[in-house]
């Protein structure tokens, strides 16, 4: 099976303008495509997960991604799936993100020469005269198209800044200038891209011309990345000091057993025939599926040592055996001198409100009269029950009822 047909199966091509051309370059790998990344944190989060699997996918075939980063538009911000403005961010905080992306990609993207490369988009953008650009670009769109764009229709009610509303002529300009300078003759992106992808497409072909048809290509990917990764606690990040790795194998291991297959399919790297035969197991195998799918991702992100670490642990607390609280990667309190008594203790009640597993002492007393605590695999009856300094040095795991966990140190 060659690359656009693995695309295909594994479910995620929605839309494309040119499936011949398409086809055609991708297989034979003479593809050079670009995936924008806004730099709006110091961190890549689980949103763009599916675009960096799919560029590695893709140069693993011979194609060349470009990672293009935005430190010009992120000084406006897309305003594509967002019900209020992008709050600003200076000039240092985006480099400063921007350095961050690229560290970050280089686990999943071979950079360097005549492979692949990270544009900033800044370099064209920060500096551009608005009554050239205006006069170049302006007559290329029509205001008419532009609003019937899903991106800017969810906005219209409720207020669209112009500043906003010239994203789309700043995002097409991105593959106007990535075509020109750099030879990228495709692109991708999440289906709130589509008008703004399709207003690229168009801008080159107006401006070059018919000879630059065939090789403006635009493909969607079906899933959009940026409702991946959304918990009620905020982001999945893929930076461990953001999200730690066992709380992101978690986060996989928890998902929806509706999108265990779907995912298996867009994320990982097992083989089709692998994904398949796991799709016809019976429904009292679906954890074992998504114990798979979250040691796969676990790896990819955060190295087979931390994956391994993250299931042993997860595996153990969820059966009721006991873990070691020092090495295992799991959701961690860090406590302070100040949550010591003058004699040097912190009782169970305290320790509980601290982890979050319970939300008043009153409550906390009630779990424990109930025997639901315990610490470190031992359950614990006396809500009296003190521990001292040296004894939360390494840690120690309290857990409240089954699910309920918490990993405490000094």
């Amino acid at each position: 099976m060659q690359i656009f047909e693995e695309l295909q199966a594994r479910g995620l091509l929605a839309q494309l303008t040119d499936e011949a051309e398409i086809r055609e370059l991708i297989n034979n790998g003479k593809a050079t495509f670009y995936i924008g990344f806004d730099p709006t944190a110091d961190s890549l989060h689980v949103g763009h997960f599916m675009a960096l699997c799919l560029m590695k996918r893709l140069q693993m075939a011979g194609n060349r991604p470009i990672a293009l980063v935005g430190g010009g538009t992120a000084m406006i911000g897309d305003p594509s799936g967002r019900a209020d403005m992008r709050p600003m961010m200076t000039t240092e905080q985006i480099d400063h993100n921007c350095e961050c992306f690229y560290r970050q990609m280089s686990r999943f993207i071979d950079f360097g020469p005549g492979k692949a490369q990270m544009v900033n988009n800044g370099d064209w953008l920060r500096n551009l005269n608005f009554m050239d650009f205006m006069r170049d670009i302006g007559p290329c769109f029509s205001v008419n198209d532009m609003l019937r764009a899903r991106c800017y229709v969810n906005r219209l009610e409720k207020g669209l800044s112009f500043l906003e509303f010239s994203y789309m002529l700043m995002q097409s300009y991105d593959f106007y200038m990535l075509y020109k300078n750099y030879g990228c003759n495709m692109q991708f992106g999440g289906d709130d891209q589509w008008s703004n992808m399709l207003g690229g497409t168009e801008l080159i072909r107006k401006k070059l011309g018919k000879d630059a048809y065939a090789m403006t290509i635009t493909l969607l990917l079906k899933h959009d990345g940026t409702k991946m990764g959304k918990t009620s606690g905020g982001a999945v990040w893929l930076d461990p000091d953001k999200t730690k790795p066992y709380d992101f194998y978690q986060y996989w291991r928890n998902i929806d057993d509706a999108d265990v297959a779907k995912c298996l399919r867009m994320l990982t790297f097992l083989p089709l025939e692998q994904i398949e035969e796991m799709e016809k197991w019976d429904d009292s195998r679906i954890n074992e599926a998504k114990t798979i799918l979250a040691t796969e991702l676990t790896s990819m992100v955060h190295g087979e040592e931390e994956a391994a670490k993250a299931k042993a642990g997860a595996e153990a607390l969820f059966s009721g055996a006991s873990v070691d609280a020092e090495s295992a990667q799991l959701p961690t309190e860090t406590l302070s001198e100040s949550d010591f008594g003058e004699d040097g203790t912190i009782d169970i009640l305290q320790l509980l409100v601290r982890a979050g597993l319970a939300a008043t002492r009153s409550e906390a007393r009630r779990n424990v009269q109930q025997g639901g605590v315990t610490v470190d695999g031992e359950k614990v009856t006396d809500f009296k029950k003190t521990f001292t300094k040296e004894e939360l040095q390494k840690g120690m795991l309290i857990r409240r009822g089954k699910k309920a966990f918490k990993k405490v140190i000094l």
